[in-house]
């Protein structure tokens, strides 16, 4: 496994190693500040510490809707990084986002001021709580986001209002947002559990959710080998239940690579019968697949769960309607289910609660639609995820031309997976490449990487028209652009990827509006 830790004033920055020992609690954080406050991952564990009585500061490069809010909830948001905003601090959390040579992080180290992971921040808040993580290359947002839904709707006594740590935010009735961070008055919290850098080994939920165990970030990892046994430890901490789909092969072999007395207290779930031969001994639950219903845009799917698993003593089938479309929502749904089941919900109420769900955002979420073409936004940023949002898209708009435009995320996965993502796209009509939106990577170190990595990697691939249905164009307002000047009534444009494409929505939506002769043809 890639060596991540990094040495600064004698403080090692690894996001493997546990800061806090098991009597710690969340009162001796003291004052704690977060250094990338707005980050996704961040802002939510900032917001659950505030609304437990920790006194919170935090700096990030930029202002943004996230400080925003954190400023207004009363926490102190500094704009820019400087050593002077760690005076004072008693715990300063940081991600594997920031880096080494951070000036809050050398003074932190200096002042002898206790630097933590926000995993360990994460790993504390679960201490205390029935904690359920979700964990796997994809579906985390989606499938947390679900449960969380779940607990709020259909929950009674100690299960309702949960507390949940969700990279993003969810969509509400009426346009509204709800955002991915709440501390609540029940006993259960619902996380997202990042595998990016190792640190989700650390967590001992009651209730492990693994969506698929797919490779992905092989720049910490190193090779799919690795990958995988992450998870094989990540299910081993759980300490009531692991939930795992093994229609993902790679999650097939992490439940079969498990100890014996671990994997009998597993859940596995699946569009499949059961294999016979399985070398697994975990109960099984069954998705029996109905499709998308065309006018209503619903996912409908029955959930088989048989007698033996605790949720009663015969078999249930549980027919869902989902509003979110796919076949990989209703896998998400499903582990939802299950996971809420097993908290207590009845598997009929937490059924009734999933057909209300509306998406995480930045899930198939649709923007809007200027001159008859459709905007619609996702965060699919890993092959897996864009072949099954553009599965999804050809069953949500059948007779549509479906285009894309696509932001690469981490010039690493872009690299590692340039064939693979040539493929997914391939499902599309019409795509464009931007650049790739580095995150915590820099350019200079990955050297040719870029959108054109992918054009280069679809070349030979079978599609109609076999040219020029996919280009790179560096910068994204001029793909924007020209991805209008394309479009024509009843296309559907999808902006994809998990960096800052979806500021093209807006642009797209206004471009389409003054484009008076492209959508009427």
């Amino acid at each position: 496994m890639t060596q991540t830790s990094t040495t600064v004033n004698s403080v090692i920055l690894d996001p493997t190693r546990a800061a806090f020992g098991p009597r710690t609690r969340v009162s001796d954080l003291g004052r704690t500040h977060f250094i990338g406050i707005g980050g996704a991952g961040m802002s939510v564990l900032a917001e659950m510490l505030h609304g437990l009585g920790v006194e919170v500061t935090g700096s990030d490069r930029e202002s943004s809707s996230k400080t925003k809010r954190l400023s207004e909830l009363g926490i102190t948001v500094f704009t820019g990084q400087d050593a002077r905003h760690v005076a004072g601090a008693d715990t300063v959390v940081y991600s594997s986002a920031i880096k080494e040579d951070n000036p809050e992080i050398v003074a932190a180290a200096s002042q002898g001021i206790s630097v933590v992971h926000r995993s360990d921040i994460l790993a504390l808040l679960m201490s205390s709580k029935r904690a359920v993580t979700v964990a796997g290359a994809h579906g985390k947002t989606t499938t947390s986001s679900l449960l969380a839904h779940i607990l709020r709707v259909a929950g009674t006594g100690r299960l309702a209002d949960p507390s949940y740590a969700i990279g993003g935010s969810i969509q509400g009735p009426g346009g509204t947002v709800l955002d991915g961070g709440h501390a609540g008055e029940g006993d259960v919290l619902v996380a997202e559990a990042d595998e990016s850098d190792g640190s989700f080994m650390k967590y001992h939920p009651q209730i492990a959710v693994i969506t698929n165990a797919e490779a992905d970030h092989l720049d910490h990892y190193g090779t799919c080998e690795n990958y995988r046994h992450a998870f094989v430890r990540h299910a081993g901490n759980s300490t009531l239940r692991t939930v795992i789909c093994v229609d993902d092969p790679s999650a097939m072999m992490v439940l079969n690579s498990l100890d014996e007395g671990i994997a009998a207290r597993c859940i596995a779930y699946s569009t499949q019968e059961k294999d016979p031969s399985s070398a697994h001994d975990a109960g099984f639950v069954s998705i029996e697949q109905e499709g998308e219903n065309a006018q209503s845009g619903e996912e409908h799917f029955t959930i088989h769960m048989p007698a033996g698993l605790g949720f009663g003593d015969r078999d249930l089938s549980l027919p869902v309607r989902l509003r979110i479309p796919g076949l990989h929502n209703a896998r998400n749904a499903t582990a939802a289910i299950i996971a809420a089941s097993v908290l207590g919900v009845d598997p009929h109420a937490a059924v009734d609660a999933a057909s209300s769900f509306l998406g995480a955002e930045r899930r198939f979420q649709v923007r809007g639609c200027e001159k008859k073409v459709t905007v619609v936004d996702d965060y699919a940023h890993h092959p897996t995820e864009i072949a099954a949002l553009l599965d999804a898209a050809r069953r949500r708009y059948p007779d549509s031309t479906i285009r894309v435009l696509f932001q690469p995320h981490l010039f690493s996965r872009t690299r590692f997976f340039a064939r693979e993502f040539a493929e997914a796209l391939a499902k599309a009509d019409d795509v464009i490449v931007t650049g790739v939106f580095p995150a915590r990577e820099k350019s200079q170190d990955f050297p040719g990487v870029g959108a054109q990595t992918i054009v280069e990697a679809a070349r030979g691939l079978a599609h109609d028209p076999k040219d020029g249905w996919i280009r790179a164009v560096e910068h994204m307002q001029v793909a924007a652009q020209m991805m209008v000047m394309r479009a024509h009534a009843g296309d559907v444009i999808f902006t994809v990827g998990a960096g800052d494409i979806t500021q093209m929505d807006e642009v797209l939506l206004h471009a389409l509006l003054a484009h008076r002769e492209a959508c009427e043809a």
